[in-house]
């Protein structure tokens, strides 16, 4: 069956504290079940930390820049930013959290001085974040590792897409491309998610998937069902909490609520034919039609199209077969709106 991959972006929805992290990998993890039919589903695939390193992010200027509003975790921009950076043992820690938990675990590393994390643990994939799909030194590094990866279209045409799997294709081909688009939050009509089919089509060798930052589940239920076999989405434990990413996440019951959703899709699609479940076949008998006696019809009487209507049950004769009583004689007295069986009739 059709399996989308679901990552659950935590990035830094931790607020600097890895206790707040392993909450939302426990809500990640918890059990899925469809209670209208009782099924248990299988809950997100992965968790996905951002690592920077602060040396490599920001411009002497910017990281002075005062960073004074409700979201703030320091007085400049910088401060706010170290606030939120967890080192490599902590990162650590919650990898083999998120492993104990049966998620996967990725990792968005935006900096050559990040790599240093490598060094305690091997991610099961690294994601290239949309602002540096053409920070081509960056890609070429993170692709010598060898480590599958996932590159991100939210700040990209094609060329610059290109361009990336130029330098990664040289290490290896594992890559899974996201179409995205980098507005938060993105308004409905510049999603285009007919991107996920241009991209199945154009770069067939490769995962093809999409990272939402719209509001709600809609959008991600949607491009599953255009063919994106990999979805990434902000998750947090609650949306009303402090810092700048938790009101466009998804807070625990949005989280059950999009995986929930999206297995049972995955249930929908089924296979390339029409034909008649046999599910529906209990249901059928009940409310289809079959020919039916539109008055009383003496015993001996032979049958015209006059005598006939559809009634249910639909466990008799349909129209297209009437050729079998028209024109026969009833072997008994038929009251009205009674179904004609053949053992009625010569």
């Amino acid at each position: 069956m059709f399996h989308t991959y679901i990552i659950g972006e935590i990035g830094q929805n931790h607020n600097g504290e890895v206790d707040t992290a392993k909450q939302i990998i426990d809500v990640m993890a918890a059990p899925v079940t469809d209670e209208l039919f009782g099924q248990e589903l299988k809950p997100m695939d992965a968790v996905k930390f951002t690592k920077r390193d602060l040396s490599e992010e920001l411009s002497a200027e910017a990281s002075l820049e005062p960073y004074d509003n409700p979201n703030s975790f320091g007085k400049t921009y910088g401060e706010h930013r170290a606030f939120l950076e967890l080192n490599d043992e902590q990162h650590h820690e919650l990898y083999e959290y998120a492993k104990s938990k049966g998620l996967e675990f990725i990792e968005t590393l935006c900096a050559k001085g990040c790599l240093t994390m490598l060094d305690k643990f091997t991610p099961d994939k690294l994601k290239v974040a949309s602002r540096d799909l053409s920070n081509l030194p960056l890609l070429e590094v993170l692709a010598e590792t060898k480590i599958p990866i996932i590159l991100s279209t939210g700040m990209a045409g094609q060329s610059e897409l290109d361009e990336a799997l130029e330098i990664v294709t040289k290490h290896h081909d594992q890559i899974s491309i996201l179409h995205c688009i980098s507005q938060y939050p993105s308004e409905y009509s510049n999603i285009n998610l007919n991107s996920i089919p241009y991209l199945k089509q154009h770069y067939p060798d490769y995962t093809i998937g999409y990272s939402d930052h719209s509001i709600g589940i809609m959008i991600p239920v949607a491009a599953v069902s255009l063919g994106a076999s990999m979805i990434e989405k902000h998750v947090t434990l609650d949306r009303g909490m402090k810092g700048t990413d938790h009101k466009g996440s998804l807070g625990p019951d949005g989280i059950f609520r999009m995986v929930r959703d999206i297995r049972n899709v995955e249930k929908s699609f089924g296979k390339n034919d029409i034909f008649i479940d046999e599910s529906v076949t209990g249901v059928r008998e009940k409310l289809e039609r079959s020919i039916a006696s539109s008055q009383e019809i003496a015993e001996g009487a032979v049958i015209t199209e006059a005598y006939l209507h559809l009634l249910s049950p639909g466990n008799g004769l349909k129209w297209i077969e009437r050729d079998k009583i028209i024109g026969k004689k009833a072997l008994e007295k038929i009251s009205k709106d009674s179904i004609i069986y053949e053992n009625m009739i010569e």
